[in-house]
């Protein structure tokens, strides 16, 4: 990080500890905090701030999770992107339920959701998948994702074979790969105060609007 950064790190750090999270801060809409947060993280220069935890779960309650990347949020949900033949997806199938947890440890701050999750369009998908660098739309194609692999060189071989068969021009989507949204049913924010009287924030979607509730931490 810059000196800028660990300025920007601090300032926003001490910001949050000193002054907590009042009902008056949070305020009624939690995308609009969320997004006040994200921004936070993105200013004080964090490394992959976007970076998220995913949890799911299967038919029968086993759960997993992985780090991911946040790439993209309104009103309407959290968007992440996958192989749709991946572990993760095979369980969304299988209970189309998730979570998602923010974590920046050094602001003091996380915020976890927790919801349904829809796929994306074709389209969104698509339009995603082209805004990536060439050499990760390859990838894609190249990865089975989470099925056994014999050694590095298969994957290698693999990523030459599509790099050969697409030299130039537009990649086209994978069809097992595309976009996921989380709408959320509860958002939880946690902002970490001196002596360990943290802030803790949440909102439940009641239907017609997000209702809060302060916990302790």
């Amino acid at each position: 990080m810059s000196l800028i950064s660990n300025i920007r790190t601090v300032l926003t750090m001490g910001r949050g500890m000193k002054k907590g999270l009042s009902e008056e801060m949070a305020g009624k809409d939690p995308f609009k905090l969320f997004g006040e947060w994200f921004s936070d993280a993105k200013r004080a220069g964090l490394f992959l701030h976007e970076a998220i935890t995913l949890a799911t779960c299967t038919k029968d309650g086993v759960p997993s999770a992985r780090m991911m990347l946040l790439k993209g949020f309104d009103e309407r949900g959290f968007v992440f992107y996958s192989n749709y033949e991946s572990r993760k997806a095979r369980e969304l199938d299988e209970n189309p339920k998730a979570a998602i947890i923010s974590h920046w440890p050094i602001l003091e701050r996380q915020i976890r959701i927790e919801g349904d999750v829809e796929k994306l369009t074709s389209e969104e998908s698509t339009a995603y998948f082209h805004s990536r660098p060439r050499g990760s739309q390859l990838g894609a194609w190249a990865s089975a994702q989470s099925s056994p692999l014999e050694s590095p060189e298969m994957l290698k071989q693999r990523f030459k074979e599509i790099e050969a068969k697409y030299p130039q021009g537009p990649v086209p989507l994978p069809p097992f790969w595309g976009g996921y949204r989380l709408k959320p049913q509860r958002i939880e924010f946690w902002q970490g105060r001196l002596n360990r009287l943290h802030d803790r924030v949440r909102y439940d979607n009641s239907g017609d609007g997000w209702e809060m509730v302060r916990l302790y931490p």
